[in-house]
């Protein structure tokens, strides 16, 4: 029923939002965008598919300085995780109420990068690691879609020790929301295993996203995935993330909605909150929303003149910070989305996961 759509969907005490610390934790992969719009030839030349995002392999060694030499590039702090934390930061508004860890180079793109969060108000806190260059990813942009192509770098290189000395481990105490992109189970499991059981212990949320199909094909990646699966209090993914993963869990439907229903009633672990928020968007298609075993809404998103469509690199990630924005303040499940919705629109007519100057949600 309405009234039901409208119950307020924390999974625990109401958090009352004082901001004078990071109620919203994200950890992740922190990696430069190298933007630039190419034609159908350059992805087939690299072997890249539209709307995929792939780790770099020894063939895409090149493409990075061919696409600098051959297009307009744009230079963007980008990482799955980091972007959705930057939005969520945009719409809190409050500075430092969102902050994020992840590991970067000693170098300009690191500099960059620490300088673009901040002066966003995000806190950010990098492990850096002076060996290796700061992570870059490929946006190729055609048709205003993407295709992503990281070389994680640096950020294949965070480790739980870093997460663990006492003056970051405070982050983890202080904060009462984390969010990980699926993308970081590549890197440092078990820093997210430490941080997901750290929040059922304490009644706080942990938040996930499936993030990319090769994620669920890979297995020693898929079953990281499900290490943390019982701590995961709200899900995020998309259709075609969503199709894999009920594939790779022997699930014999392409239902979203069914995948969904299913993926909300994976066991939880015993001691973390009852139930599982499953959000699945679907592009252009309406955002499925699940809960124990069934469809709590069906959202639909906020239409855009193609003309307005500048590529839909980071909307995704916006949807997850738009949503987290509204969810760290109990807000009502309805207002979630909206915000999700907001967050995404705003990011597809940028290009990049570039926050406008100012976020008039209301």
């Amino acid at each position: 029923s309405r009234d039901f759509l409208r119950t307020r969907l924390t999974f625990h005490t109401q958090t009352k939002l004082t901001l004078k610390m990071a109620v919203l934790l994200g950890m992740g992969n922190p990696l430069l965008d190298i933007s630039a719009v190419v034609p159908t030839e350059f992805l087939d030349k690299y072997d890249l598919k539209l709307n995929n995002a792939v780790l770099a392999e020894e063939k895409h060694a090149p493409m990075y300085d061919d696409m600098v030499k051959n297009f307009e590039v744009e230079y963007i702090a980008g990482g799955a995780t980091q972007n959705s934390i930057r939005v969520a930061q945009w719409m809190l508004g409050a500075p430092k109420s969102a902050a994020y860890m992840g590991c970067v180079g000693k170098d300009s793109f690191g500099d960059e990068m620490i300088k673009a969060c901040e002066a966003e108000g995000v806190h950010v806190n990098y492990m850096v690691d002076e060996a290796t260059p700061t992570g870059t990813c490929g946006v190729l942009v055609n048709g205003g879609e993407r295709s992503l192509c990281a070389a994680l770098n640096a950020a294949n290189n965070y480790k739980i020790a870093h997460l663990e000395q006492p003056e970051n481990w405070k982050l983890v105490e202080d904060a009462k929301f984390f969010y990980s992109a699926g993308f970081f189970l590549t890197v440092s499991p078990d820093s997210m295993l430490k941080v997901a059981k750290h929040s059922a212990e304490k009644g706080k949320t942990y938040t996930m996203n499936l993030s990319a199909p090769f994620l669920m094909e890979v297995p020693p990646f898929k079953s990281a995935m499900m290490e943390c699966m019982p701590y995961v209090d709200v899900l995020f993914g998309n259709e075609s993330e969503a199709a894999t993963f009920a594939t790779t869990e022997g699930w014999e439907t392409t239902d979203v909605k069914e995948i969904a229903c299913k993926a909300s009633m994976l066991p939880k672990a015993e001691g973390a909150s009852a139930g599982r928020l499953v959000v699945f968007t679907q592009g252009m298609d309406p955002t499925i929303v699940a809960k124990d075993g069934a469809i709590l809404g069906e959202f639909p998103v906020i239409p855009l003149a193609a003309e307005k469509l500048v590529d839909t690199n980071g909307a995704g990630d916006a949807f997850v910070g738009g949503f987290l924005s509204q969810f760290v303040k109990g807000a009502e499940l309805e207002k979630c989305v909206a915000a999700g919705n907001y967050g995404a629109n705003a990011i597809i007519q940028q290009s990049g996961c570039k926050c406008p100057a100012t976020c008039d949600f209301a």
